[in-house]
């Protein structure tokens, strides 16, 4: 390699170090909440709003989170490219089922995913809606950080999140998390 394309990798890496630093900085809201083997758990004080999120559903129809309010939001990150992600379908689903009865409900956020495979994936797999996502932008607007797919997000009846679960998920890990956030200010 010679001097001058080395230079140019080495200021390269320099800058994408300094961009991905800077998307941790001080004000990274996972810094004031407790982090164990991917989990990211957050107090009811330090938890961040959501803020609004709007989207087309895969099935054409349009999506507001603000509908969802006072409810507990389960929100999977997933493309139907993921092998992880096939692997935590079931259980995702299962922890929907067991969990719709005490006002909670899930969104699939999809990524990077033509509609049809997007669609085919889901066909037999899950029940509850999935927004279209195509270039991540919803990832953006849920404040993510350090976003990984697959990815799940708890979203307490205050709009806040309050899990993170940065990789594939079981429902034995899950479930417990959720019926532990609908159980906060049960009605």
């Amino acid at each position: 390699m010679t001097m001058r394309r080395l230079a140019a990798v080495l200021a390269a890496a320099a800058l994408t170090g300094g961009v991905l630093a800077g998307c941790s900085g001080e004000d990274n809201w996972t810094k004031k909440c407790a982090t164990a083997s991917g989990v990211v758990e957050c107090a009811p004080e330090n938890r961040p709003a959501v803020k609004p999120i709007q989207g087309e559903l895969l099935d054409g129809k349009a999506y507001d989170i603000s509908q969802d309010r006072g409810k507990v939001i389960v929100v999977n990150f997933w493309g139907s490219w993921c092998s992880p992600c096939r692997a935590e379908a079931d259980d995702l689903e299962n922890t929907f089922q067991a969990t719709k009865a005490k006002d909670v409900t899930f969104l699939g956020v999809n990524s990077r995913d033509d509609k049809d495979s997007a669609r085919e994936f889901e066909r037999g797999r899950v029940t509850y809606p999935s927004l279209y996502d195509f270039e991540g932008r919803v990832g953006i607007q849920f404040d993510v950080t350090a976003v990984s797919t697959p990815s799940t997000l708890i979203i307490d009846r205050q709009g806040r999140i309050a899990i993170a679960l940065r990789g594939a998920t079981t429902e034995t890990q899950l479930k417990p998390l959720v019926e532990k956030i609908a159980a906060e200010g049960q009605r």
